[in-house]
């Protein structure tokens, strides 16, 4: 009896000890204020490329009055930059995971500033080109490097999941800021500040990231393969291009056979990274289902987020006489919800399966489209401001959600290549959502635009092709022909509005539902050999 107690007593001694050894390492598992301001220093550059895919085309037309760059030329301006960035955001994600993700961090940071300088003073369009694709180069080391960067710097999840919907909220908030910081610049400066505004926002991080941001790498990344990063850029940039090509040329362009293209080198490169060793993209990270749907999750996200602007900003500002900077403004009660219901649903994700929590996030999304489908005759600023609010609350609790599945279902080693993969969705979707819903409502306003009679053969053209080209055609019109101009044009537009806000809902749905049969429960179900592994190879990595 005396040794069944002194066992007992023993066991229970040595459970204690267990007991009092675990948790000193669960409480250092919690990020300290030092990793909090850590966020804040990378957040500089999430705000800055947010920014930056949506302020640019308020300055297009000062830099063709300035410049007198062809209609090529105008087109490359835009698009060099979202090119070479798609194209590179894998290959930019796997070197940080080899060489350093705060390394890369500064790296981009400095040509992208010098670069964006070198854009603001350039003197041809050629050399705005140019610095344009420098600044993509540059700009596809930041992205990244920011989120990868906080999986290790948040060890403890809930903690982790909190970073990253501030972190999600400022990327939205970044995109949605854009109308307004473009307006506001181009309101009191030339065309170059929308470039220049780097240089302030990118300096504290150069001076604030050696002190406050951890250096994390893959302490085994293995051989970079030269052939696999020419494979994932000439499948990205033939890809987007055709994207892009669909929505200005529709299939009389080279949309197909670039499409085509991009296609056969993806899988190229998908073969080629099965056979490696040392990939540049762990192609089984895809089999996971909570990465896998995530990923499409933010797709779709990102493509009725962006296509919900491309026509409301229009509808502000060609409808209702909105300048941009109004309607800009018009657009910040949406843009702060969105803020908050990302920041709010970090406790729902304690409590509720990403399963049911995503789907039901995306149904406000949905209800937001809804609203525009069923006012869009009425068109009020009242009615466009609660649909966004409705849009942004659900995509921003969805995109919480689904970037902190993105890291949790990577290993920490490869955490780069992992939110490389997000980045790449999010590109996609603003390429896809302006490519998708602008030419639906481009095609569905030309077939139904009825002219009214008077008209010059230049202004008939002219407001066929686009809303502005309409209103602005009526300017230089007697009254009553401007009038019948006008209210025609509002009038296929807001036609071509319903039914592109009908795809947006039916897309977002389709989200909703890849969640729901893909995101699975609230907590992971990873094996504890899985989970031990990772938390060795995390500590492995990080460094000061």
């Amino acid at each position: 009896m005396a040794t069944q107690i002194s066992t007992r007593q023993s066991s229970t001694r040595q459970s204690s000890a267990r007991q009092s050894s675990a948790a000193p390492r669960t409480a250092s598992e919690k990020a300290g204020p030092r990793a909090w301001a850590a966020l804040a220093v990378l957040m500089l550059p999430v705000l800055l490329v947010s920014v930056d895919n949506t302020v640019l085309s308020f300055a297009l037309p000062q830099i063709a009055l300035d410049l007198e760059p062809t209609s090529a030329q105008q087109l490359w301006i835009v698009d060099a930059y979202p090119l070479v960035l798609a194209g590179l955001l894998v290959t930019m994600g796997s070197l940080g995971d080899r060489f350093g993700r705060r390394r890369l961090l500064l790296i981009g940071a400095t040509g992208f500033g010098l670069l964006s300088i070198a854009a603001a003073f350039a003197p041809s369009a050629e050399l705005l080109i140019a610095a344009r694709a420098g600044i993509g180069f540059f700009g596809a080391m930041l992205m990244p490097a920011t989120l990868s960067l906080l999986r290790t710097i948040f060890r403890d999840r809930e903690q982790r999941r909190l970073a990253i919907a501030v972190w999600a909220s400022g990327f939205s908030a970044g995109m949605a800021l854009g109308p307004i910081v473009g307006g506001f610049l181009l309101e009191h400066f030339a065309w170059g500040s929308v470039f220049l505004l780097a240089v302030p926002v990118l300096l504290p991080l150069l001076v604030l990231a050696p002190l406050l941001v951890p250096e994390s790498r893959d302490p085994n990344p293995g051989r970079i393969d030269i052939l696999s990063i020419v494979l994932s850029l000439g499948a990205m940039v033939p890809f987007v291009a055709a994207i892009k090509s669909l929505a200005v040329e529709g299939f009389a362009g080279p949309a197909l056979p670039l499409a085509g293209v991009g296609l056969i080198l993806a899988v190229l490169f998908a073969r080629r990274q099965l056979r490696l060793e040392s990939p540049l993209l762990d192609m089984s990270l895809f089999r996971r289902g909570g990465f896998s749907g995530a990923i499409l999750v933010n797709l779709l996200s990102v493509i009725g987020l962006v296509g919900f602007l491309y026509f409301v900003a229009q509808h502000l500002q060609l409808v209702l006489g909105l300048s941009p900077m109004d309607a800009g403004i018009a657009l910040l009660p949406g843009l702060a919800v969105m803020v908050v219901a990302g920041l709010g649903v970090v406790p729902l994700a304690r409590r509720m399966a990403p399963r049911v929590l995503v789907p039901a996030a995306l149904g406000l999304s949905v209800l937001g489209y809804l609203i525009v489908a069923l006012t869009a005759g009425d068109g009020s600023l009242a009615m466009l401001t609660v649909a966004f609010m409705s849009l942004g609350a659900g995509i921003g609790m969805a995109e919480t959600v689904s970037n902190e599945l993105i890291l949790w279902n990577a290993p920490p080693a490869k955490a780069g290549a992992a939110s490389a993969v997000s980045e790449t969705a999010y590109e996609l979707g603003a390429v896809l959502g302006t490519a998708i819903m602008g030419g639906i409502l481009t095609a569905y306003y030309r077939a139904n635009l009825l002219l009214p009679p008077g008209l010059t053969q230049d202004a008939a053209d002219a407001s066929r092709e686009t809303l502005a080209g309409a209103m602005a055609s009526a300017e230089g019109l007697p009254e009553p022909i401007a009038d019948g101009l006008r209210t025609a044009a509002a009038h296929a537009f807001d036609g071509g509005v319903v039914i592109t806000s009908l795809i947006g809902a039916l897309l977002i749905v389709i989200a909703a539902v890849i969640a729901a049969t893909t995101l699975g429960g609230s907590r992971p179900t990873a094996p504890q050999e899985h989970l031990s592994n990772d938390a060795r190879r995390e500590a492995g990595t990080h460094t000061r």
